[in-house]
């Protein structure tokens, strides 16, 4: 099934948490299949057993599990039957922790001397591990170069001890939007994220040019070398007959892809990318889809980007979730779906990221019509950096300071309010009735309800609250006849809002910070 596009002259104000179906595999006519690498077996057994849970009675906590680490950046689980996770850390190791024997004092790995950690976002960023890991004892990074912050991927083996940088990409203007991920996809071909080369508001324009690696994810077959590179560009890759475009380039038109991930279940392929200011963004694939633009920086999610690079007539790719950081975060952290077995019933199929800043757990869940449900569910540590899973799937966090290691668990807690809503659109008004239901055991004494709004919705009025607006975000807290909400009981407020074109009520609230049900 198509998703929706979006062209810069028709775009119109859209909701902030769009609900938008998967786009169908679109490849260049005339692509040839690339059979270099093995494909990586789906984990089609965990995907079985939907959950019933309904996202707001999904719980997320954290027990911390390791310290000591200096500034951790990524993490992965080796599939070789050890139980261990791979850590790096931004100077230029990779740390071992077992949830037996904990945190190694050796690092596994050192490059600190090829590593340039200058600047916040400088460093070891990214590692990967090839699919015959257990056999090759081969692992990939990704970092920052010395002398001058070059964007680096390298093959490291283990059994050698030897680094070999397989591709490289001039970065020295700006120590800021490195990107950094790496992920075997389910084809076998490696996957490395770089940002649009830093500064403020794309000044080199990169996110849009095809002959430059910055604001990219590339593509490409690390497992045999076509002469004079070391590595090969697979010849279904979607530019490799476009003149003057560079052949690794798998997706562009993106500012800071700092985590992706692939889906072990369907392939699909889930991207975090870091906004300007305005806007965090994250972007939802079917496999195969190649040589999309996923809009930077003529949109910042999906808003049109002041003075941005904008083509006409161009088509461009929406996210499928957006967020403001003026709710308290700064920069999006892409996390993962969860196909493990201890949680299957619970989190099963949910996709979860994090914010570095306000350490909110953000779900989402296909809901089987072309839509996502959405909640937050509860808080990472602060400074989230990186999310990972073990080889059998399990859930594993790093933070960046104090610098620490924390398990991921999910339990099921009933919302303790639910929310309905009555909403009533002519021209380019709209009125919207909220009913808050206390569904929990105690009273509720003095609250506050948290909402997003659609792009280009403004209130005008409001009543039974007091209610402010800040970007997207309405905090509307309790009237003096209204602030006591006895269990089973409800109260009633509302708002007058203009719109743009979309008048479609809230998707999500939050009632003195805990999630609630939204009914009608």
């Amino acid at each position: 099934m198509l998703r929706r596009r979006w062209t810069g002259p028709l775009l119109l104000a859209l909701l902030l948490t769009v609900l938008a179906p998967l786009p169908a595999a679109a490849r260049p006519a005339g692509a040839a299949a690339s059979a270099a690498a093995d494909p990586v077996p789906l984990r089609t057994g965990t995907a079985k057993g939907a959950p019933t849970v309904p996202l707001p009675s999904l719980g997320a906590t954290t027990t911390q599990v390791a310290r000591g680490l200096r500034r951790p950046t990524a993490l992965v689980g080796p599939d070789d039957g050890t139980d261990r996770l791979f850590i790096t850390e931004k100077s230029g190791t990779v740390r071992v922790y077992h949830p037996d024997t904990g945190l190694a004092a050796a690092p596994l790995v050192d490059i600190t001397s090829a590593v340039d950690e200058s600047g916040n976002e400088r460093g070891l960023l990214g590692i990967a591990l090839p699919p015959d890991f257990a056999a090759s004892r081969n692992l990939y990074l990704a970092y920052t170069a010395r002398p001058d912050g070059a964007v680096t991927l390298a093959r490291y083996r283990l059994d050698e001890s030897r680094l070999e940088v397989l591709l490289s990409q001039e970065h020295a203007e700006y120590n800021n939007h490195n990107g950094g991920q790496l992920a075997f996809g389910p084809d076998g071909n490696l996957y490395w994220s770089i940002g649009d080369g830093g500064g403020s508001g794309d000044p080199f324009r990169s996110g849009q040019r095809l002959d430059t690696l910055l604001g990219k994810i590339l593509r490409i077959d690390v497992s045999r070398g076509c002469d004079p590179l070391p590595y090969c560009v697979p010849a279904d890759n979607p530019f490799v007959d476009t003149d003057g475009a560079r052949e690794e380039i798998w997706l562009y038109g993106l500012r800071n892809p700092w985590r992706f991930s692939f889906d072990d279940a369907d392939g699909s392929m889930w991207i975090g990318d870091v906004g300007q200011g305005r806007w965090e963004e994250i972007d939802h694939l079917a496999p195969g889809q190649g040589g999309l633009n996923l809009g930077w920086s003529c949109y910042e999610g999906l808003e049109r980007f002041e003075d941005g690079d904008c083509a006409p007539g161009e088509t461009y790719t929406e996210p499928v979730f957006t967020y403001s950081p003026y709710t308290g975060g700064c920069s999006v952290i892409g996390g993962h779906v969860y196909r493990g077995q201890k949680y299957a019933g619970l989190a099963g199929g949910t996709y979860i990221a994090t914010d570095y800043c306000s350490s909110t757990v953000w779900a989402l869940r296909p809901d089987g019509s072309g839509g996502y449900e959405q909640a937050e569910i509860g808080e990472m540590p602060t400074q989230v950096t990186s999310i990972g899973t073990t080889a059998d799937g399990e859930f594993y966090v790093v933070n960046d300071l104090p610098g620490g290691l924390h398990r991921v668990s999910f339990a099921r807690e009933e919302p303790a309010c639910r929310v309905d809503r009555t909403v009533t659109t002519w021209g380019t008004g709209t009125t919207v009735d909220l009913t808050v239901t206390n569904t929990g055991s105690t009273p509720v004494n003095g609250w506050t309800l948290e909402f997003p709004l659609t792009l280009g919705q403004t209130v005008v009025s409001d009543w039974n609250t007091d209610l402010t607006q800040g970007s997207n975000v309405i905090k509307a807290t309790d009237a003096s006849h209204n602030a006591t909400i006895a269990p089973g009981a409800s109260i009633t407020l509302g708002y007058l809002a203009g719109h743009t074109g979309d008048a479609s009520p809230p998707p999500r609230f939050t009632l003195n910070g805990d999630a609630c049900a939204v009914g009608r």
